[in-house]
């Protein structure tokens, strides 16, 4: 089984970025734990600042990975590309949010993505990103 994980914007700055909200693990060791626990299934990895090379990225895999885990940072509110990107490929895709977009800033609300994805899991931290793997295992 092949499950792919795409980070959007900032997330390279986890564990240093606002801990109150965001927690103080950097995702690479969070990555390597999750590696660890889950040894039959192969990962990939993808982070980027960059709508377009996200959307290139979901493109490349989105036909061929069993699972896709997005967590698609601010562009979640934006990118109606991304969605639209969603909704073109085949791979299911479960969107992520560590903190509770729902109970945060009213703009967060809006969710470009949520209706193009398999669900949404949001204000878990990063067990977030486990759960939505939960989904994709038999």
């Amino acid at each position: 089984m092949n499950i792919a994980i795409l980070n959007g914007p900032n997330l390279n700055l986890l564990g240093k970025r606002e801990p109150g909200i965001y927690g103080s693990q950097n995702f690479e060791s969070f990555f390597q734990s999750l590696q660890a626990k889950y040894p039959a299934i192969s990962f990939s990895y993808f982070q980027s600042n960059v709508e377009g090379e996200l959307i290139n990225e979901l493109q490349k895999i989105g036909f061929s990975a069993d699972g896709i885990i997005l967590n698609p940072g601010g562009y979640t509110h934006t990118s109606v590309a991304l969605g639209d990107t969603i909704a073109a490929i085949t791979s299911p895709v479960i969107e992520v949010h560590i903190s509770n977009v729902h109970a945060r800033e009213d703009f967060r609300k809006l969710s470009h993505i949520s209706a193009k994805a398999k669900g949404t899991i949001a204000g878990l931290g990063l067990k977030g990103y486990e759960l939505a793997l939960q989904y994709f295992l038999p």
